[in-house]
């Protein structure tokens, strides 16, 4: 029996990975789109030949053609429409950032365990290729214990006169601020959980003009942000991101541990042991390689009944709890434990 996915929200990830993906998937159909115009709707529906256009994405979620949602949308939609499509008893995979904040997390999660069907959070998307066999390096005790645990995110440029984009509105993108949840996500299967943060955030440029309202409107993401987190296994993590360093040196991972190291950066991972004295690219053989297979893991999980290993909406709760720690923390000035969230 064909497997129906309907996709609400068609913003560039869901065209450029997710439709492709399922459309790839024998016995696995894109039958309808709803997305945030009916124009809009109609130019995605043509371009991947998708059969229906809807204009009321509630009427997409129950219809007859639609056994699973593919949530594209900007974060303040995702819980109202991962809500109604376990209502409906369908399935759901939603695009990451989870939620607007640790509450929406927590109904999506209640709803999810009561509907009993498949619900999946959009990965992050880094080092996906490595990352099965260096999880395996660290289960093994490769590195030891970690001790400092180091992530930069130093990009954009500082430009007060650009338009206002959505992932600068706390309206439409809640408490997820440039690329945090992304890497806490990364550090957790790695490292594991944190126990409190400190954070600071700034924002330099608080209003900026939307284009498509035509009148200026708050910026009130901040656009750079440092955290400092306490973890679990007892080491510290250092983020720094920013949003206006026009020459920065882009994304980096750093584990230190007391018998080795490993870097993320430019997509690729390089490791050193207790007795290397430089570190050395970590190249797995292409037959033991992760990848980008979101799709096809959605569709296993709904078909074989596989668990969802790559994001459960459990592990999205854990970085919106992380992302409002943040938040509570920038807010009150003061350290802030993860279970006070």
């Amino acid at each position: 029996m064909t497997l129906r996915i309907g996709v609400v929200g068609a913003g560039a990830n869901t065209r450029s990975r997710h439709i492709p993906g399922f459309q790839h998937i024998k016995g696995v159909s894109v039958t309808a789109v709803c997305n945030r115009s009916e124009a809009s709707g109609q130019r995605v529906a043509a371009e991947f030949a998708i059969p229906r256009v809807y204009t009321d994405w509630r009427e997409l979620v129950h219809a007859d053609e639609v056994d699973a949602v593919c949530v594209g949308t900007w974060p303040y939609m995702h819980c109202p429409v991962v809500l109604e499509t376990l209502g409906a008893g369908k399935h759901v995979l939603t695009e990451a950032r989870m939620a607007m904040n640790l509450a929406e997390a927590k109904q999506m999660l209640a709803a999810a365990e009561a509907a009993g069907t498949v619900a999946m959070v959009v990965p992050a998307p880094m080092y996906l290729e490595t990352e099965p066999a260096l999880v395996t390096l660290v289960a093994e005790g490769f590195f030891g214990d970690w001790l400092e645990i180091h992530l930069r995110g130093m990009g954009g440029s500082f430009d007060p006169g650009a338009p206002l984009h959505w992932r600068q509105r706390r309206a439409l993108s809640g408490n997820n601020i440039m690329a945090l949840g992304i890497f806490n996500e990364t550090v957790r299967r790695y490292a594991g959980d944190e126990l409190a943060v400190m954070a600071h955030g700034r924002i330099f440029t608080p209003e900026r003009l939307d284009p498509e309202t035509g009148t200026r409107l708050p910026a009130d993401v901040p656009e750079s942000l440092g955290v400092i987190a306490e973890m679990r296994c007892g080491a510290t993590a250092l983020y720094h991101f920013s949003s206006v360093a026009r020459h920065g040196t882009g994304d980096a991972l750093e584990f230190h541990g007391t018998q080795g190291t490993l870097k993320l950066e430019a997509g690729k991972a390089w490791i050193a042991g207790a007795d290397d004295p430089v570190l050395r690219q970590f190249v797995v053989p292409e037959a033991e390689q992760g990848g980008w297979r979101v799709e096809e893991e959605f569709v296993e999980a709904i078909r074989d009944g596989k668990p969802v290993t790559r994001t459960s909406f459990a592990d999205g709760v854990k970085y919106m709890a992380f992302t409002d720690a943040v938040q509570r923390s920038m807010r009150e000035k003061r350290r802030v434990e993860l279970s006070e969230c």
